[in-house]
């Protein structure tokens, strides 16, 4: 009886053991940014499954980065319980709409639609991380601003406290980033809006990272989720909590520094756009040219 007990659990350790090792569906180049050290996947799994808060920061329009947050999802959760989940991607006006599908016997047929998902999110690739979540028992949890909490920002800046949110260093680098987002095309007159509207949501996400069931992951655009000008700092700011553990998915060539995140996952390069030539397009029309 014992000798079966024994070659039981031994055949259920393995069986675990090969399903967490399951490789990743993207191959690439991993650093622990506090070391310098390469790592293999399993070696990351194995770090990122100790923190109670981890942020996952993005290209959005990245294929492989959204694989790869999947199998992150997925194998963190067979190394541990998973908490919660929280996405940039769903405001605080579709919580009630996730929250009733997650509790549906089946899930819809039309998802995005039950969801009302934004058009200004690439539904096709986001769709499998939502799925798999709803299908899980920790909460589904939505972390941005909804549209018109950004119109109120907009119309008048509230006061942002915390001295690190507010050190010019910070607010220098991200006007900088929105400026370059918009080709610098952005009116002088919008920035500080926009500046606003932009530590508005990392102050929003923070707040839901603090409020959300831990282990929680946070998956979120590289600017909010850097350690030196995102999300991690307005945390910093509103609680005595150490900062978020971040793993900052790039493409090969981008420079991801100690400073901006404790790991790197370097996926290959994407064919290059020119997002300029649209926005340049776009705001012509916009201006009557």
């Amino acid at each position: 009886m014992k000798t079966r007990v024994m070659v039981l659990l031994a055949v259920l350790f393995l069986s675990a053991c090969q399903h967490v090792s399951v490789p990743p569906p993207v191959s690439g180049e991993i650093r622990d940014l506090r070391n310098g050290q390469t790592l293999t996947a399993q070696e990351l799994l194995a770090r990122l499954a100790e923190p109670s808060r981890l942020i996952v920061g993005e290209q959005h329009d990245n294929r492989d980065h959204h694989q790869l947050q999947l199998w992150l999802l997925q194998a963190l959760g067979e190394r541990r319980p998973q908490g919660s989940l929280l996405l940039e991607m769903l405001a605080p006006d579709q919580q009630r709409r996730v929250d009733e599908v997650r509790h549906a016997s089946a899930l819809p047929t039309d998802l995005s639609g039950a969801l009302s998902w934004q058009p200004g999110w690439d539904w096709n690739l986001y769709e499998p991380i939502v799925r798999f979540a709803l299908t899980q028992p920790y909460p589904l949890l939505a972390a941005n601003l909804d549209t018109l909490e950004i119109r109120t920002v907009y119309a008048k800046s509230p006061t942002l406290s915390g001295s690190r949110s507010n050190a010019p260093m910070v607010k220098e680098t991200l006007l900088a980033q929105i400026s370059d987002s918009h080709c610098g095309l952005l009116p002088t007159s919008q920035m500080p809006a926009m500046l606003a509207a932009q530590q508005q949501r990392d102050r929003r996400m923070a707040g839901r990272l603090l409020a959300a069931p831990t282990p929680s992951l946070l998956f979120a655009g590289a600017y909010h989720a850097r350690k030196d000008v995102g999300v991690p700092i307005h945390v910093q700011d509103l609680s005595e909590h150490e900062a978020p553990t971040v793993l900052m998915l790039a493409e090969q060539g981008a420079e991801v520094t100690p400073a901006m995140a404790d790991y790197v996952w370097y996926t290959a390069a994407m064919p290059p756009q020119d997002y300029c030539a649209q926005m340049r397009k776009q705001f012509g029309k916009q201006s009557g040219q």
